[in-house]
């Protein structure tokens, strides 16, 4: 079975598209029929990239004292 290529052995090639070219590979990849999810399923996000120290129904509770 062959090894999956990885980023760094396509990057020496992606450095010599044209501007045309580079952006046209890059709508190909953006384009997927699933959006996010499928990239949320490969690469989850960490346990530290949502969370937060504060209580969460505090973050719509701040700046509010002042008003009416």
């Amino acid at each position: 079975m062959t090894q999956p290529l990885t980023a760094d052995d396509i990057l020496p090639l992606v450095k010599h598209l044209s501007l045309e070219e580079r952006t046209r590979l890059v709508r190909t990849i953006t384009a997927s029929p699933e959006g996010d999810a499928a990239v949320y399923r490969l690469v989850p996000p960490k346990a530290d990239e949502f969370s937060s120290d504060d209580e969460h129904l505090a973050w719509d509770a701040e700046g509010w004292e002042n008003v009416g």
